[in-house]
């Protein structure tokens, strides 16, 4: 099956029409990078947006995921659509994930979609199979006639699943981990979670844009599971040989002024615990990359670059490798994944602990969403400031975290957090 491009006439809120229909299906993701969001990001998207929806067929394994998706992808030189979750972390490594789960989406889930649009540089275009091509003018008409105007549902207010006492104490117990030499670094997160509570998809996606517009921004949503993520952060990209990831660690609030948020972003370059914090998950990235790496490609780009959000600073830093020419990029996907920005270092150690002292089975949040070209080429985000749908439940949670070092002052660390949380709570809010 070949896919032929066709440029799209785009008429008024196409994007906004074409992302609200897209979510109407069963199987469906859009992605969007904000135009970079106005400010430098370090190795720009290649899209503006990519919309795919209605899958020609798909992958949803019980077991030995990773090799069923690497099957599906050297049977198919097409787009590719999906998610990984974080509990994979089972196949990965000999770990189990016991906590009760607040949302349902598979541990592995990848598309090929039958309709597929994407924007760059500002131009819309459709890859459509031949066979389909008739179809293309009906669905465009269809397209058009959405009504984008958002239905208005009531405010949603969440619960926390533990307590700020125990979260507290949660962070101490893993500091005591860290000072008896167990790991260096933890990332723990807690839960919010809305119970018998219906939102809007598209219009909640167009509100958390607006408070956070980030580069790896998605709307996805797999059987009635639906995603809605507002993510700065790259787990991996592919670019012909060369694999890029981005880990974040490192957070500030924005300041009230310029000459505010400049003093800000200095004292976060300088900061020795967000330094400590970055530089142990760049190791442990040079690390996951190295196993697949052509002898000495592993490099590091930038240390400690600070980026401007909507809402905060970050520290991001840029490691790149070559990956051999015997070694499936999947492969390496595999042996990277979880990102170790959700994880920590030790990897294994830090999520047997991060199992025993969270509260919730993490799933989606702190896995990856993203795509596969039919070139081989490939970008995932890593699944944070993000908010889950359980529609056929009714269930709307989100989850936040951060690093937990030696240096760490656990009420900052709970302050951070709640930061973190503010974007996903006032996107639900109508006013």
């Amino acid at each position: 099956m070949k896919r032929s491009q066709v440029d799209i006439d785009e008429r008024q809120d196409f994007a906004l029409k074409l992302q609200k229909f897209a979510a109407g299906h069963e199987h469906y993701c859009c992605l969007d990078s904000n135009s970079q969001a106005a400010y430098t990001y370090p190795d720009e998207t290649r899209f503006g947006h990519i919309i795919a929806f209605e899958s020609i067929d798909f992958i949803q394994p019980k077991s030995d995921a990773f090799a069923a998706l690497k099957e599906y992808r050297n049977k198919h030189s097409d787009w590719l659509f999906g998610h990984f979750s974080y509990d994979l972390k089972n196949e990965v490594e000999k770990l189990s994930s016991d906590n009760p789960p607040s949302s349902g989406f598979p541990e592995l889930f990848f598309f090929r979609p039958k309709w597929l649009f994407i924007c760059e540089e500002g131009h819309w275009r459709a890859e459509v199979f031949e066979e389909h091509l008739s179809e293309l003018d009906q669905l465009l008409r269809d397209i058009e006639s959405v009504d984008v105007m958002p239905k208005i549902f009531p405010d949603v207010d969440f619960e926390p699943q533990i307590t700020h006492a125990q979260y507290i104490k949660r962070v101490m117990r893993l500091k005591h981990h860290i000072q008896i030499g167990d790991i260096y670094e933890a990332n723990f997160c807690q839960s919010f979670v809305s119970q018998n509570t219906e939102i809007e998809l598209s219009s909640t996606f167009q509100r958390l844009q607006k408070i956070s517009p980030t580069p790896f921004a998605a709307l996805y949503g797999v059987s009635g599971q639906h995603l809605i993520c507002a993510s700065p952060e790259r787990f991996i990209a592919k670019r012909k040989s060369t694999l890029i990831s981005q880990p974040i660690k490192g957070t500030a609030k924005r300041g009230s002024d310029r000459d505010e948020d400049e003093k800000i972003k200095e004292v976060l370059r300088s900061d020795p615990k967000e330094q400590s914090e970055n530089v142990m998950i760049v190791d442990l990235v040079r690390n996951d990359l190295s196993r697949t790496a052509e002898k000495g490609s592993v490099r590091v780009d930038e240390l400690f670059g600070v980026y401007s959000f909507e809402t905060v600073h970050q520290l991001i830093s840029t490691v790149k490798s070559e990956l051999r020419d015997n070694v499936d990029f999947v492969d390496a996907l595999k042996l990277a994944f979880p990102m170790g920005s959700m994880t920590g270092a030790p990897k294994v150690k830090a999520m047997q602990l991060i199992e025993e002292h969270e509260s919730f089975k993490r799933g989606l949040y702190s896995g990856s969403v993203g795509y596969f070209d039919p070139q081989g080429n490939a970008d995932f985000n890593v699944v944070i400031r993000s908010i889950l749908y359980n529609a056929p439940e009714k269930t709307v949670s989100f989850a936040v975290g951060g690093a937990i070092t030696s240096l760490c002052d656990p009420e900052k660390e709970y302050e951070e957090s709640l930061l973190k949380a503010q974007g996903m709570i006032k996107a639900l809010k109508n006013g």
